[in-house]
């Protein structure tokens, strides 16, 4: 069974990856983050469908402690924040531990 990526986040956010075929996201304006950022992150979690969760960075401080641990420790689907500051180190964690093998390691 073939998997989507979703984005959630920002209509700003969204476009890009839409604009490049990305067919799944939850759009969530900024001035509503705070109600509404929560239910968009737990139904993309939630939905079978979905392999790949990008979000970002900046927007885990909107979330509830509930939610952020869900994202923080999700392995499928992977989350992948972008954005303000996150390093290529996360990603390669969040990549390892979805498939159980370091792509990017050195012999």
């Amino acid at each position: 069974m073939s998997q989507e990526i979703a984005v959630v986040g920002s209509p700003e956010f969204t476009t890009g990856f839409r604009l490049a075929g990305v067919r799944e996201f939850e759009n969530v304006p900024d001035d509503r983050k705070e109600e509404e950022l929560d239910e968009a992150v737990e139904r993309v979690l939630t939905d079978e469908n979905i392999g790949i969760v990008v979000m970002h960075n900046d927007d885990i401080e909107y979330l509830s402690r509930g939610v952020r641990n869900d994202v923080e420790t999700s392995v499928e689907p992977t989350v992948v924040m972008l954005g303000g500051g996150a390093g290529s180190g996360g990603l390669r964690d969040k990549i390892k531990r979805a498939i159980g093998i370091d792509l990017m390691e050195e012999d």
